[in-house]
C-alpha cells in the first residue's frame, strides 16, 4: 500500500495525502501547496508518504 501511495502523491499530491492522512490539516496544505504549483504539492505528499504520518 506504500507504494501505491507514494505513486499517487507523485501523480495527484492532493489524493496521495488523502490516503495517507485522511481529511486532516495535512490535506488542506497540501491542497494549498498545489495551488502554487505542482511540484511544492508533490514534495510535501511524498514527505508525508515517506513519513508515514497518519493524520
Amino acid at each position: 500500500m506504500n507504494i501505491l501511495n507514494l505513486i499517487l502523491a507523485i501523480l495527484l499530491p492532493p489524493l496521495g495525502a488523502f490516503f495517507q492522512v485522511g481529511v486532516t490539516k495535512h490535506l488542506v496544505i497540501n491542497i494549498i501547496l498545489c495551488l502554487c504549483g505542482w511540484l511544492p504539492g508533490v514534495i510535501h505528499a511524498v514527505w508525508l508518504v515517506v513519513s508515514n504520518k497518519k493524520g
